[in-house]
Protein backbone atom coordinates (compact mmCIF):
# COMPACT_ATOMS: atom_id res chain seq x y z
CA UNK A 1 0.00 0.00 0.00
CA UNK A 2 1.15 3.50 -0.69
CA UNK A 3 2.55 5.62 1.85
CA UNK A 4 -0.21 8.92 1.28
CA UNK A 5 2.21 11.14 3.41
CA UNK A 6 5.35 9.36 1.23
CA UNK A 7 3.49 10.12 -1.98
CA UNK A 8 2.96 14.02 -1.38
CA UNK A 9 6.54 14.39 -0.61
CA UNK A 10 7.57 12.81 -3.90
CA UNK A 11 4.91 14.64 -5.92
CA UNK A 12 6.79 17.81 -4.59
CA UNK A 13 10.00 16.65 -4.90
CA UNK A 14 9.12 16.63 -8.75
CA UNK A 15 8.33 19.97 -8.99
CA UNK A 16 11.81 21.09 -7.29
CA UNK A 17 13.36 19.13 -10.50
CA UNK A 18 13.84 21.84 -13.26
CA UNK A 19 13.55 21.26 -16.83
CA UNK A 20 17.75 21.22 -18.04
CA UNK A 21 18.56 23.08 -20.81
CA UNK A 22 19.71 22.73 -24.21
CA UNK A 23 22.62 24.98 -25.16
CA UNK A 24 24.51 25.12 -28.65
CA UNK A 25 28.00 24.99 -28.99
CA UNK A 26 29.94 25.77 -31.90
CA UNK A 27 31.49 22.95 -33.81
CA UNK A 28 33.69 23.20 -36.92
CA UNK A 29 31.48 20.21 -38.42
CA UNK A 30 28.26 19.94 -36.85
CA UNK A 31 25.30 21.40 -35.24
CA UNK A 32 26.37 20.51 -31.89
CA UNK A 33 23.74 20.82 -28.64
CA UNK A 34 24.14 19.52 -25.16
CA UNK A 35 21.54 18.77 -22.53
CA UNK A 36 22.75 20.48 -19.31
CA UNK A 37 21.84 17.91 -16.92
CA UNK A 38 24.50 18.67 -14.75
CA UNK A 39 22.05 21.08 -13.28
CA UNK A 40 19.75 18.79 -11.46
CA UNK A 41 19.57 19.60 -7.86
CA UNK A 42 21.76 16.50 -7.68
CA UNK A 43 24.42 17.60 -10.13
CA UNK A 44 23.72 14.79 -12.98
CA UNK A 45 21.52 13.18 -15.11
CA UNK A 46 21.58 10.71 -12.64
CA UNK A 47 18.79 12.83 -10.78
CA UNK A 48 15.88 11.28 -13.72
CA UNK A 49 16.76 8.06 -13.01
CA UNK A 50 17.00 7.89 -8.72
CA UNK A 51 13.46 9.92 -9.15
CA UNK A 52 11.70 7.85 -10.70
CA UNK A 53 12.94 4.69 -9.11
CA UNK A 54 11.97 5.80 -6.29
CA UNK A 55 8.77 7.85 -7.34
CA UNK A 56 7.49 3.91 -8.36
CA UNK A 57 8.81 1.74 -5.39
CA UNK A 58 7.07 4.84 -3.44
CA UNK A 59 3.91 4.01 -5.41
CA UNK A 60 3.85 0.13 -5.10
CA UNK A 61 4.47 0.59 -1.27
CA UNK A 62 8.23 -0.94 -1.60
CA UNK A 63 9.42 2.19 0.09
CA UNK A 64 8.01 3.91 3.80
CA UNK A 65 8.81 6.20 6.05
CA UNK A 66 10.71 3.60 7.56
CA UNK A 67 12.61 2.02 4.55
CA UNK A 68 16.15 2.39 4.42
CA UNK A 69 17.44 2.72 1.17
CA UNK A 70 21.03 0.65 0.17
CA UNK A 71 22.79 1.00 -3.07
CA UNK A 72 26.14 1.07 -4.54
CA UNK A 73 27.43 3.50 -6.95
CA UNK A 74 30.55 5.29 -8.45
CA UNK A 75 29.10 8.55 -7.35
CA UNK A 76 26.74 10.35 -9.34
CA UNK A 77 23.91 7.97 -8.70
CA UNK A 78 24.70 8.05 -4.96
CA UNK A 79 24.56 11.88 -4.96
CA UNK A 80 21.26 11.72 -6.62
CA UNK A 81 19.75 9.68 -4.34
CA UNK A 82 21.48 11.12 -1.55
CA UNK A 83 18.86 14.86 -2.17
CA UNK A 84 15.98 12.57 -3.04
CA UNK A 85 16.22 10.54 0.40
CA UNK A 86 16.76 13.79 2.31
CA UNK A 87 13.64 15.35 0.83
CA UNK A 88 11.66 12.44 1.20
CA UNK A 89 12.66 11.96 4.80
CA UNK A 90 13.47 8.41 4.30
CA UNK A 91 17.40 6.83 5.24
CA UNK A 92 20.01 5.98 3.10
CA UNK A 93 23.32 3.95 2.96
CA UNK A 94 25.43 4.14 -0.02
CA UNK A 95 27.74 1.86 -0.91
CA UNK A 96 31.33 3.01 -2.74
CA UNK A 97 34.58 2.91 -3.58
CA UNK A 98 37.85 4.05 -3.83
CA UNK A 99 37.73 5.74 -6.96
CA UNK A 100 34.98 7.92 -6.14
CA UNK A 101 36.01 11.13 -5.84
CA UNK A 102 36.47 13.25 -3.15
CA UNK A 103 34.61 15.53 -3.13
CA UNK A 104 31.75 13.22 -3.58
CA UNK A 105 32.80 11.25 -0.48
CA UNK A 106 32.66 14.30 1.75
CA UNK A 107 29.20 15.12 0.77
CA UNK A 108 28.22 11.86 1.06
CA UNK A 109 29.72 11.58 4.72
CA UNK A 110 28.65 15.02 5.57
CA UNK A 111 25.01 14.18 5.00
CA UNK A 112 24.51 10.74 6.08
CA UNK A 113 25.49 8.80 9.41
CA UNK A 114 26.62 5.36 7.59
CA UNK A 115 28.06 5.48 4.45
CA UNK A 116 30.01 1.98 3.34
CA UNK A 117 32.80 1.80 1.23
CA UNK A 118 34.62 -1.16 -0.07
CA UNK A 119 38.45 -1.32 -0.08
CA UNK A 120 39.33 -4.57 -2.82
CA UNK A 121 38.19 -5.55 -6.05
CA UNK A 122 36.50 -8.65 -6.91
CA UNK A 123 38.42 -10.69 -9.46
CA UNK A 124 37.46 -8.93 -12.42
CA UNK A 125 34.12 -7.52 -11.37
CA UNK A 126 36.93 -4.94 -9.86
CA UNK A 127 35.17 -2.60 -7.23
CA UNK A 128 31.32 -3.16 -8.61
CA UNK A 129 31.08 -6.61 -7.40
CA UNK A 130 32.83 -5.76 -4.29
CA UNK A 131 29.72 -3.09 -3.94
CA UNK A 132 27.28 -5.26 -5.02
CA UNK A 133 28.16 -7.89 -2.07
CA UNK A 134 28.54 -5.25 0.62
CA UNK A 135 24.94 -4.15 -0.84
CA UNK A 136 23.63 -7.97 -0.42
CA UNK A 137 25.03 -7.94 2.82
CA UNK A 138 23.45 -4.86 4.18
CA UNK A 139 20.19 -5.55 2.47
CA UNK A 140 19.93 -8.76 4.92
CA UNK A 141 21.21 -7.03 7.64
CA UNK A 142 18.38 -4.13 7.85
CA UNK A 143 14.82 -5.02 8.96
CA UNK A 144 13.02 -2.71 6.15
CA UNK A 145 15.63 -2.17 3.07
CA UNK A 146 15.21 -1.23 -0.41
CA UNK A 147 18.07 -2.04 -2.69
CA UNK A 148 17.34 0.33 -6.42
CA UNK A 149 19.26 -1.73 -8.31
CA UNK A 150 20.14 0.89 -10.87
CA UNK A 151 21.49 -1.72 -13.72
CA UNK A 152 18.79 -3.70 -13.85
CA UNK A 153 15.95 -1.56 -13.03
CA UNK A 154 13.40 -0.81 -15.78
CA UNK A 155 12.29 2.47 -13.69
CA UNK A 156 15.41 4.38 -14.05
CA UNK A 157 15.23 3.67 -17.78
CA UNK A 158 11.59 4.88 -17.85
CA UNK A 159 12.41 7.89 -16.06
CA UNK A 160 15.16 9.35 -18.84
CA UNK A 161 12.48 8.53 -21.07
CA UNK A 162 9.65 10.37 -19.70
CA UNK A 163 12.28 13.11 -18.27
CA UNK A 164 15.27 13.76 -20.01
CA UNK A 165 14.06 12.41 -23.11
CA UNK A 166 10.38 14.27 -23.23
CA UNK A 167 12.62 17.88 -22.70
CA UNK A 168 15.05 16.71 -25.16
CA UNK A 169 12.84 15.97 -27.94
CA UNK A 170 10.66 19.15 -27.27
CA UNK A 171 13.80 21.38 -27.21
CA UNK A 172 15.04 20.10 -30.69
CA UNK A 173 12.35 18.20 -32.69
CA UNK A 174 15.00 18.08 -35.43
CA UNK A 175 17.74 15.46 -34.43
CA UNK A 176 20.13 13.38 -36.62
CA UNK A 177 22.62 11.82 -33.76
CA UNK A 178 22.52 11.29 -30.55
CA UNK A 179 25.74 10.49 -28.54
CA UNK A 180 25.04 8.64 -24.77
CA UNK A 181 27.42 7.67 -22.38
CA UNK A 182 26.99 4.49 -20.75
CA UNK A 183 27.09 2.79 -17.36
CA UNK A 184 24.04 1.41 -16.02
CA UNK A 185 22.33 1.68 -19.83
CA UNK A 186 19.37 3.09 -18.27
CA UNK A 187 20.17 6.56 -19.80
CA UNK A 188 21.05 5.32 -23.34
CA UNK A 189 17.80 3.00 -22.84
CA UNK A 190 15.41 5.32 -21.89
CA UNK A 191 16.57 8.45 -24.10
CA UNK A 192 16.81 6.21 -27.12
CA UNK A 193 13.74 5.13 -26.99
CA UNK A 194 12.22 8.18 -26.69
CA UNK A 195 14.17 9.84 -29.43
CA UNK A 196 13.39 6.99 -31.98
CA UNK A 197 9.51 6.98 -30.86
CA UNK A 198 9.19 10.31 -31.18
CA UNK A 199 11.54 11.68 -33.89
CA UNK A 200 11.85 8.51 -36.07
CA UNK A 201 15.37 7.43 -38.01
CA UNK A 202 18.01 8.87 -35.50
CA UNK A 203 21.14 7.48 -35.46
CA UNK A 204 22.34 6.43 -31.86
CA UNK A 205 25.81 6.57 -30.70
CA UNK A 206 26.73 4.33 -27.55
CA UNK A 207 30.30 5.76 -25.91
CA UNK A 208 32.15 3.62 -23.68
CA UNK A 209 34.92 3.74 -22.12
CA UNK A 210 38.44 1.04 -22.73
CA UNK A 211 38.52 -1.33 -19.54
CA UNK A 212 34.56 -1.67 -19.85
CA UNK A 213 33.43 -4.60 -20.91
CA UNK A 214 29.54 -3.42 -21.81
CA UNK A 215 30.59 -3.78 -25.63
CA UNK A 216 32.08 -6.81 -24.72
CA UNK A 217 36.54 -5.33 -24.68
CA UNK A 218 38.34 -6.86 -21.98
CA UNK A 219 38.15 -5.17 -18.40
CA UNK A 220 40.92 -3.68 -17.44
CA UNK A 221 41.76 -1.24 -14.10
CA UNK A 222 40.17 2.12 -15.14
CA UNK A 223 40.62 5.19 -12.70
CA UNK A 224 37.54 7.58 -13.54
CA UNK A 225 34.20 6.96 -12.25
CA UNK A 226 30.97 7.71 -14.32
CA UNK A 227 31.15 5.71 -17.27
CA UNK A 228 31.96 2.28 -18.25
CA UNK A 229 31.44 -1.05 -16.18
CA UNK A 230 32.80 -4.51 -15.24
CA UNK A 231 29.93 -5.98 -15.79
CA UNK A 232 27.15 -5.90 -18.99
CA UNK A 233 23.92 -4.76 -17.28
CA UNK A 234 21.06 -5.74 -18.04
CA UNK A 235 19.19 -2.40 -19.47
CA UNK A 236 21.88 -2.32 -22.51
CA UNK A 237 19.79 -4.90 -24.33
CA UNK A 238 16.70 -2.75 -23.96
CA UNK A 239 18.41 0.52 -25.39
CA UNK A 240 18.09 1.42 -29.62
CA UNK A 241 21.96 1.63 -30.49
CA UNK A 242 22.99 2.28 -34.27
CA UNK A 243 26.66 2.15 -33.72
CA UNK A 244 29.37 2.36 -30.94
CA UNK A 245 32.58 4.41 -30.12
CA UNK A 246 35.06 2.87 -27.67
CA UNK A 247 37.40 5.72 -25.93
CA UNK A 248 40.50 5.64 -24.33
CA UNK A 249 40.74 7.50 -20.86
CA UNK A 250 43.47 9.66 -21.93
CA UNK A 251 41.21 10.69 -24.45
CA UNK A 252 38.42 11.17 -22.08
CA UNK A 253 40.43 13.21 -20.06
CA UNK A 254 41.46 15.37 -23.65
CA UNK A 255 37.91 15.86 -24.40
CA UNK A 256 37.00 17.64 -20.51
CA UNK A 257 40.13 20.01 -21.41
CA UNK A 258 38.41 20.39 -24.79
CA UNK A 259 35.33 21.23 -23.71
CA UNK A 260 36.62 24.00 -21.25
CA UNK A 261 39.43 25.43 -23.30
CA UNK A 262 36.61 25.39 -26.28
CA UNK A 263 33.04 26.31 -24.55
CA UNK A 264 34.01 27.44 -21.23
CA UNK A 265 32.49 24.00 -19.31
CA UNK A 266 33.75 22.53 -16.46
CA UNK A 267 32.74 18.97 -17.13
CA UNK A 268 32.72 15.47 -15.53
CA UNK A 269 34.85 12.65 -16.81
CA UNK A 270 31.84 10.89 -19.08
CA UNK A 271 30.86 13.78 -20.57
CA UNK A 272 34.38 14.57 -21.64
CA UNK A 273 34.53 10.85 -22.94
CA UNK A 274 31.26 11.70 -25.19
CA UNK A 275 32.79 15.22 -26.41
CA UNK A 276 36.22 13.10 -27.61
CA UNK A 277 33.81 10.33 -29.67
CA UNK A 278 32.05 13.56 -31.13
CA UNK A 279 35.11 14.77 -32.35
CA UNK A 280 36.67 11.41 -33.54
CA UNK A 281 33.35 10.44 -34.90
CA UNK A 282 32.80 13.34 -37.08
CA UNK A 283 37.10 14.07 -37.92
CA UNK A 284 37.33 15.07 -41.55
CA UNK A 285 32.99 15.12 -41.87
CA UNK A 286 31.90 16.62 -45.32
CA UNK A 287 28.74 17.91 -46.55
CA UNK A 288 25.74 19.49 -44.89
CA UNK A 289 26.72 19.50 -41.21
CA UNK A 290 24.53 16.85 -38.77
CA UNK A 291 21.89 17.89 -35.68
CA UNK A 292 23.77 16.24 -32.98
CA UNK A 293 22.87 15.93 -29.24
CA UNK A 294 24.32 15.23 -26.34
CA UNK A 295 24.46 15.01 -22.57
CA UNK A 296 26.45 17.16 -20.19
CA UNK A 297 25.86 14.61 -17.53
CA UNK A 298 27.63 16.05 -15.07
CA UNK A 299 29.87 19.13 -13.50
CA UNK A 300 33.68 19.06 -13.54
CA UNK A 301 33.65 20.49 -9.80
CA UNK A 302 34.06 16.97 -8.63
CA UNK A 303 36.84 16.35 -10.67
CA UNK A 304 39.25 19.04 -9.63
CA UNK A 305 41.48 16.71 -8.07
CA UNK A 306 41.79 13.92 -10.92
CA UNK A 307 41.02 14.95 -14.28
CA UNK A 308 41.45 18.94 -14.06
CA UNK A 309 44.63 18.13 -11.65
CA UNK A 310 48.27 17.93 -13.63
CA UNK A 311 49.90 16.17 -10.89
CA UNK A 312 46.89 13.62 -10.35
CA UNK A 313 46.56 13.20 -14.70
CA UNK A 314 50.74 12.30 -15.03
CA UNK A 315 50.67 10.09 -12.21
CA UNK A 316 47.98 7.91 -13.92
CA UNK A 317 49.81 8.53 -17.01
CA UNK A 318 46.76 10.29 -18.90
CA UNK A 319 48.25 13.56 -19.77
CA UNK A 320 49.80 13.30 -22.88
CA UNK A 321 47.15 13.06 -25.14
CA UNK A 322 46.62 15.77 -27.89
CA UNK A 323 43.73 17.48 -28.40
CA UNK A 324 41.53 14.78 -29.82
CA UNK A 325 40.27 17.12 -32.34
CA UNK A 326 44.17 17.69 -33.42
CA UNK A 327 44.73 14.34 -33.37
Amino acid sequence: MTDAVLWERVEATRREMPRTDLVRLAHPHVELHAKMESANPGGSAKDRAAYWILREAVRRGEITRRTTVVESSSGNFALALSWLCARLGIRLIPVIDPNVNAATERTLRATWNRVEKVEGPVDAGGFLLARLDRVAELVKELDDAYWPDQYSNADGMRGHYELTGAELVAALPTLTHLFVGISTGATIAGLSQRVTHDLGDVTVIAVDVAGSVILGGPPSRRWIPGIGSSIRPPLIDRAVITDSVIVSEREEVAGCHDLLRDHGLLAGGSTGCVYAAINRYFDGWRGPPPVVAFLCADAGQAYRDTVYDPAWVSAHHLGSAASVKGA
